[in-house]
């Protein structure tokens, strides 16, 4: 079964969520794809992941070392780096993300209606565990309907 987790961007940035998720990912002993169509965007999510509190090695996608990146970052679902949990930064969905073992769609108010598309089609699919997650005030993870 395929579980797909939709993150709903309140309060934090999808760089600063990915700080965290990508910590608990790799405290498991995971690994973790990161996609975001924006080069911009990918660069950030980098620079946050290396300044995070003891710091989170990754690489964009295409170098020589991609087998080895812990997180690696890209703009498309191809995980060189085994990876079984892909993270959509940009709020777009990927059918490609249900072949990983788990997939994070982050989204924001800007991207909250292709969200609740994905939702509900993913919904009609067998085999697809759905979760929904917001944040509270404090910026903790709330898992909601």
């Amino acid at each position: 079964m395929a579980r797909v987790d939709f993150y709903h961007l309140t309060r934090d940035s999808a760089e600063s969520a990915l700080a965290m998720l990508a910590g608990k990912v790799l405290g498991a002993g995971q690994r973790m794809l990161v996609v975001s169509a924006d080069p911009a965007q990918r660069s950030a999510i980098s620079r946050q992941l290396w300044e995070a509190p003891g710091f989170l090695a990754n690489g964009e996608a295409g170098g020589e070392n991609d087998t080895r990146q812990p997180v690696l970052i890209g703009d498309r679902p191809a995980a060189a780096n085994d990876a079984g949990i892909v993270a959509l930064a940009d709020g777009q969905w990927r059918e490609e993300a249900l072949g990983f073992d788990r997939a994070l769609l982050l989204f924001s108010e800007s991207t909250i209606a292709d969200a609740r598309g994905c939702w509900r089609a993913l919904g009609q699919q067998a085999g697809i565990e759905r979760h929904y997650w917001s944040q509270d005030a404090s910026g903790r993870w709330r898992e909601g309907p």
